[in-house]
């Protein structure tokens, strides 16, 4: 059963990033949102998890976290508004956020 993983934490604050990570199913998806995008940033250990996992993990971002904390999401990464992080969350079995 395919779950879409929602992380809006700070991947610097806490291990829920490396906690996710960990239960990542090859048919899930991971939503970076709020201050959860800036696993993204570049040259940190969070962003080069990111890079490792699996190409069938699908790997997205809101598109206005990115903006708002002027981060450049890497060719990996589906940037999504939230219409389409609606449509996500109905596409997959279940949605799990990491709160």
């Amino acid at each position: 059963m395919a779950t879409l993983h929602v992380l809006s934490h700070s991947p610097f604050s806490d291990s829920r990033l490396s906690s996710c990570l960990r239960l990542l199913g090859g048919d899930d998806g991971l939503l970076l949102c709020g201050d959860g995008v800036y696993a993204l940033q570049a040259d940190t250990a969070q962003s080069q998890a990111l890079a490792l996992m699996p190409a069938s993990i699908a790997l997205f971002a809101l598109d206005e976290d990115l903006d708002a904390r002027a981060i450049h999401a890497p060719a990996r990464v589906q940037v999504v508004d939230y219409p389409a992080f609606v449509e996500l969350s109905c596409r997959f079995d279940k949605v799990n956020s990491w709160l």
